[in-house]
């Protein structure tokens, strides 16, 4: 097993390779997590060789590392046009469908994905499954209102057991003010069948299912870099 020191080429090497889909003058959605983190130092590098590029941000973290590297960053309570998102997973499966939210910042993730023309994920090979859940669980976010209740009515759809995500002992809050529970599924065959029936769940904000969102994942492996265009049917 390679340990997380001998990870960090792969993912940077993925993320390199990302940052070329970068053109002047684009709005670039800006991932949170080891991964994407890579993917800003290059973008910031490419803005001291004098590229033009204005950035949204999935998370505080990521703002505060963009600012560090020069990014500009859009307001984004304006409604969002976005050339490319760029950001990390925490697993992919063949049809290139994904379980993110492992850093807690699921929902701007989302967003930002859904408002981007092109959506580009980068992970290091440990991520690819042949079948999501087992080894990740599947966070999802839920209003503190009443958490408890949506957490049984997941574990009825799910048959499987829900953990409040806490920090230091505490509940963990996002960004947004809300709560994560992590769902641990033993296998999520069809991923877009339970997310449909996920979001039918009154408390529930957002699941971090990525269904049929990615347009391109590219994969750092000990060997070089591969890149899988999505199939769309």
């Amino acid at each position: 097993m390679m340990s997380t020191q001998d990870l960090d080429s792969p993912k940077k090497a993925a993320a390199l390779k990302a940052v070329e889909f970068v053109r002047d003058g684009m709005v670039v959605g800006l991932g949170t997590g080891s991964t994407a983190k890579h993917m800003v130092i290059a973008l910031g590098e490419k803005i001291r060789s004098g590229m033009r590029l204005r950035g949204v941000p999935t998370s505080k973290e990521t703002a505060v590392l963009a600012q560090q590297q020069g990014i500009v960053l859009i307001d984004a309570d304006n409604a969002l046009v976005i050339d490319v998102a760029i950001d990390g997973a925490d697993q992919v499966d063949p049809g290139l469908n994904l379980i993110k939210g492992g850093g807690g910042a699921l929902l701007k993730e989302k967003i930002v994905a859904a408002s981007a023309k092109q959506f580009i994920v980068v992970v290091d090979h440990t991520k690819c499954v042949s079948v999501l859940g087992g080894s990740f669980p599947l966070p999802i976010e839920v209003i503190p209102f009443g958490w408890g209740s949506t957490a049984r009515e997941i574990e009825a759809l799910t048959q499987s057991r829900v953990v409040l995500r806490e920090r230091n002992g505490v509940p963990f809050t996002t960004e947004a003010g809300n709560m994560i529970v992590d769902v641990h599924i033993a296998r999520i065959d069809q991923p877009r069948n339970l997310e449909i029936a996920l979001n039918q769940i009154p408390g529930i904000v957002e699941t971090g299912l990525f269904v049929g969102r990615t347009d391109l994942l590219i994969v750092g492996t000990a060997n070089g870099v591969e890149s899988h265009p999505a199939t769309r049917t």
